[in-house]
């Protein structure tokens, strides 16, 4: 509108007087109302704008502030929930525990059960054997229980005992099935009685009685001589008596000094040179070898019973004085022994083994 105005303002002067021949008086507060109008409308609009977005902000804040109180609801019970939950899988774990130490000790006795049916089984298949059966088992179980008792002691005789009494244990039953057995004892007691086994017994009397000897043996250090009668000089009768007493007085003399030269062989020369406190350790160090040889003998060790009386008999040559009757009989003592302590090795009752087995399978 403001435009067709200043359009149709330059034909109005030709209708007006010469005196009002000036219009722009008129139309510059219209102008500027107009732009003071638009400045308005742009404020208001701005002011609206303005009221709209804070509106819209606290609307926003409002809903935050709403959905952030939802957030801490929601954790709190989230937060509770899984406080439920692990008290939960603890009562459960603890619940899984329980019921396994249940499972473990119902397997124990379950397993304790199957062990006492086991048992009772096989109590009730011992009840029900027959009376050969039992015998054979009892049989069986003592020959075995000899051989244990023969490796042990290194004797025969536990064996040998259990073999004749099988063998007259069979005889009273008197069956006719069992005399397989009694044939294969006979051949098993035969071959266990040709082995000669040492008598450990004696060979501990006779080591005891070599070490009861040893402090008696005369060392070679230590032999004296034997002792001879002095000679008495034979002077002539027709010596003067004034030369009778310088003779005998010389002749005395002689023979002492002969008494102290003695000529004797020795093998070991040092043997002679052994002072009397070593004395002492040599009659020691023997006891204790034949000590020790003792205690081989006696746990079946033949082959360290042998050294040590090798030991014991090389001492006995070397530093004692072979000439005399207590060396002799000790030298024959550790001889004897050495000669008896042999490992010998105690058949095995196989045959009747083989046998009592082929019985009890029926064949």
């Amino acid at each position: 509108m403001n435009d067709t105005s200043r359009a149709e303002e330059p034909a109005q002067p030709a209708l007006l007087p010469a005196s009002s021949a000036t219009p722009q008086p008129s139309v510059q507060p219209e102008a500027q109302g107009s732009d003071i109008r638009w400045w308005y409308s742009l404020a208001a609009v701005l002011a609206v704008v303005a009221g709209v977005s804070l509106v819209i902000a606290w609307k926003t804040s409002q809903r935050v502030e709403s959905i952030e109180k939802e957030l801490v609801l929601r954790l709190d019970e989230g937060q509770k929930q899984s406080s439920q939950a692990q008290m939960l899988a603890k009562q459960s774990q603890d619940s899984v525990l329980a019921a396994s130490a249940k499972v473990a000790l119902l397997e124990a006795r379950l397993a304790e059960v199957a062990i006492q049916r086991t048992q009772l089984e096989d109590l009730m298949r011992s009840m029900s054997r027959s009376r050969d059966e039992n015998l054979l088992v009892d049989i069986d179980t003592g020959l075995r229980v000899a051989m244990q008792q023969t490796a042990i002691t290194g004797s025969a005789e536990p064996l040998v005992a259990m073999l004749k009494q099988a063998d007259e244990r069979l005889a009273r039953y008197d069956q006719p099935r069992l005399e397989g057995v009694r044939r294969a004892i006979a051949r098993d007691l035969d071959r266990v009685k040709s082995v000669s086994a040492p008598d450990i017994p004696s060979l501990s009397i006779k080591l005891d009685e070599a070490v009861r000897l040893i402090d008696e043996l005369p060392l070679l250090s230590n032999a004296q001589a034997p002792a001879t009668a002095p000679v008495a000089p034979v002077l002539p009768t027709w010596w003067p008596d004034w030369n009778a007493s310088w003779k005998a007085a010389s002749e005395r003399v002689w023979l002492e000094i002969k008494s102290l030269v003695r000529v004797t062989r020795i093998d070991h020369p040092e043997a002679m040179l052994l002072a009397p406190d070593n004395a002492f350790f040599v009659r020691e160090n023997v006891k204790l070898r034949l000590l020790n040889a003792r205690l081989a003998l006696l746990s079946r060790q033949f082959d360290t019973a042998q050294r040590d009386l090798q030991v014991v008999q090389a001492a006995l040559e070397r530093y004692f004085d072979r000439s005399s009757r207590r060396t002799g009989l000790a030298l024959d003592l550790v001889r004897q022994v050495s000669s008896m302590s042999r490992q010998v090795t105690t058949p095995r009752p196989d045959d009747t083994l083989v046998a009592l087995a082929a019985v009890s399978a029926g064949r």
